[in-house]
C-alpha cells in the first residue's frame, strides 16, 4: 500500500472540519479533531507495537496486556476498533475511551484527553460522530503507514494554523504564526542544557521552534528543558497533544493563570530560567491588578500596570522568572512603547536597570485576529559589554508578503531582522544602535520612528540648472516661431 504523504495527510484532516461545519463554533474544531487525530494515533500505534511484539515474542496476551512494552497502554475500551464497532450513544463511548486512557497513562495524559467532553447530543449527535469515526478509520496512522514520521507533526501544525485562520479574532489566543517564532527563536538562540519557558504557551509553537533550532544548529535537541503554563484548558489540552507527537514528554506544561496563580515553582518560588519567550494577549483588560497588589513573589518591582492593560504585568513577571544571565523574547503591542502613566514608569525602570536590548517593529496584519502592528522586546539580563547603555531599534514594518487576510514575513524578512540584530549594525532606515542618553532626551518614548528615520529622500532641486532649461526651451521656442512666420511670408500670407 502507498505511504501517506503530508498532502494528503493535510487534505484528509482538513476535510474532518467540513463534518462539523454548523454544528459547532468553528473556533471549537480544533478541540474535537484534535482529540479524536490523537486518540486514533495513540490506538494504531499501539496495534502497531501489538504485531510486532508477537512476531517477535509469540506470546498474543504479553503483547496486549503487558504495559512496560508500549510508550501508551491503550485499554480495550479506548482503541479505535471497538469505537468503529459501536452505533449509538458514541460521544459518552468517546468520552469513556479517553477517560480509560488516562487513567492506564497518568503521567503523559492526565486531563489532556478529558479537557473536551464529546457527550453533548445537541451539538455532536450520533449521526455526526459516526462520520467523523468513519472518517479517521479511512487514515491509518501507524508509523509505517506514513511517509516519515515527522509528517504527522508538520500535518498537526498545518492544522493548528488553519484551525486559528477560520477562528478569527480567536485564532491569535491560540497561535502565533510561525515565521514571528523563528524571529524570537533565533535572536534568542537557545542551546542545549538550557531551561526554556513560555509563561502563555497557546499551542506550545515557541516551546517547540526552541527544539528545531537546536535540532538544526546540530545539538541534541532532547537536551533541553521546556516549560509552559496556559489559562485556557482546551487550547493546554492541545499543546500537550502537540509536545507529545513531536516527542517530548518530558515537557512541563501547567494549567492555570500565569499572572494570579503562576505554578511553575520551586521551594515555593518561581522557577528560574534561561530563556522565557512568549506572545501574551495584547493590552489583557482583566489581567489580576487587584492581585497584584500583594503578590507574594514580588514580580511587580518596576511598578504595577493599570487595570486595563495588562502587557507590563507580563513583562515583569517574564523578567522575574529569567535567572542573572537570562533573556527574554516577547511580543508586544506598540501601546507599550509610548503609553504614560504607570507603564511610563514601569518601563523607564527598565530601562535605567539596562534590561531592554532590542525593540523591533513588525508589519501589521501579522497576528489572526489583530490587524495592528506588533513589535517585540527583547531583554537581557546580561547585556555583552558593546551593547551596554544601548537599546537597538529596528524598523521592519515595511518587509512582508501581503495576503488577503494576513501578511506574512518572508524567510528573506527574518533573516534580514537577524542579521541585523546579531550584528548590531546601522542601516539606513533600517535599524541602529540607540544611548540611552539619547532616549532621555527623547522622555523615554520607545516610538520606533523616533530613532529610525524612514522618511524618503526628497529629490533635490537645482534651481540655476531649471532656470538655464528653461532659457533653452524659450529660445527653441522663439527659433520655431521664426520659422514659421518665414514660410508664412513665402506663401504671400499677411503675419
Amino acid at each position: 500500500m502507498e505511504k501517506i504523504n503530508l498532502e494528503r495527510l493535510k487534505a484528509h484532516l482538513w476535510k474532518s472540519a467540513d463534518i462539523l461545519r454548523g454544528h459547532i463554533d468553528a473556533a471549537d474544531y480544533k478541540n474535537y479533531i484534535f482529540g479524536l487525530l490523537f486518540l486514533k494515533r495513540l490506538s494504531d500505534v499501539f496495534e502497531e507495537e501489538v504485531e510486532r511484539i508477537i512476531d517477535e515474542t509469540g506470546d498474543q496476551k504479553l503483547a496486549l496486556e503487558d504495559r512496560d512494552y508500549h510508550d501508551f497502554f491503550v485499554p480495550e475500551r479506548s482503541r479505535w476498533k471497538y469505537l468503529q464497532s459501536l452505533t449509538q450513544d458514541l460521544g459518552s463511548a468517546i468520552d469513556k475511551a479517553n477517560d480509560a486512557l488516562e487513567e492506564e497513562n497518568p503521567e503523559a495524559l492526565e486531563g489532556v484527553l478529558s479537557a473536551v467532553t464529546f457527550n453533548d447530543k445537541d451539538k455532536l449527535p450520533d449521526h455526526i460522530l459516526s462520520q467523523l469515526i468513519n472518517h479517521f478509520s479511512a487514515l491509518p496512522l501507524k508509523n509505517e503507514d506514513l511517509e516519515k514520521p515527522d509528517i504527522l507533526m508538520d500535518a498537526y501544525e498545518y492544522l493548528i494554523a488553519q484551525f486559528a485562520s477560520s477562528a478569527g479574532k480567536k485564532g491569535g489566543e491560540f497561535y502565533t504564526p510561525k515565521e514571528v517564532v523563528e524571529v524570537l527563536v533565533e535572536i534568542l538562540d537557545p542551546k542545549e542544557r538550557m531551561r526554556i519557558c513560555d509563561p502563555a504557551c497557546g499551542s506550545g509553537g515557541m516551546l517547540i521552534q526552541s527544539v528545531y533550532h537546536l535540532r538544526e544548529k546540530g545539538q541534541n535537541p532532547k537536551n533541553i528543558g521546556l516549560f509552559g503554563q496556559e489559562i485556557n484548558v482546551g487550547t493546554w489540552a492541545i499543546c500537550k497533544m502537540n509536545l507529545l507527537l513531536h516527542g517530548l514528554p518530558s515537557a512541563v506544561v501547567k494549567r492555570s493563570d500565569t499572572l494570579r496563580q503562576p505554578q511553575l515553582l520551586s521551594g515555593g518560588k518561581l522557577k528560574q530560567f534561561d530563556i522565557v519567550i512568549a506572545n501574551p494577549p495584547f493590552s489583557l483588560k482583566n489581567w489580576g491588578y487587584e492581585t497584584a497588589q500583594n503578590d507574594p513573589y514580588k514580580r511587580f518591582r518596576f511598578g504595577i500596570p493599570p487595570k486595563g492593560y495588562g502587557d507590563y504585568a507580563f513583562v515583569q513577571h517574564m523578567i522575574a522568572t529569567v535567572n542573572s544571565a537570562g533573556k527574554v523574547g516577547v511580543v508586544l503591542p506598540h501601546g507599550v512603547l509610548f503609553r504614560g502613566g504607570a507603564e511610563e514608569k514601569i518601563k523607564i525602570g527598565i530601562l535605567e536597570e539596562d534590561l531592554l536590548e532590542a525593540v523591533i517593529g513588525l508589519p501589521s496584519k501579522l497576528f489572526y485576529g489583530a490587524g495592528i502592528p506588533a513589535c517585540l522586546f527583547i531583554l537581557n539580563k546580561n547585556k555583552p559589554k558593546e551593547r551596554r547603555g544601548k537599546v537597538f531599534f529596528l524598523y521592519g514594518a515595511s518587509d512582508y508578503q501581503e495576503g488577503k487576510k494576513q501578511n506574512k514575513l518572508r524567510q528573506q524578512d527574518i533573516e534580514k531582522i537577524v542579521t541585523a540584530f546579531k550584528e548590531d549594525r546601522t542601516i539606513e532606515r533600517y535599524c541602529r544602535p540607540v544611548s540611552l542618553i539619547e532616549i532621555r532626551e527623547n522622555d523615554y518614548n520607545l516610538n520606533i520612528t523616533r530613532y529610525i528615520d524612514i522618511t524618503e529622500e526628497e529629490e533635490i532641486i537645482d534651481i540655476q540648472k531649471t532656470i538655464d532649461e528653461l532659457k533653452e526651451m524659450k529660445r527653441e521656442y522663439e527659433n520655431i516661431e521664426a520659422r514659421v512666420s518665414g514660410y508664412l511670408k513665402e506663401l504671400n500670407y499677411k503675419v
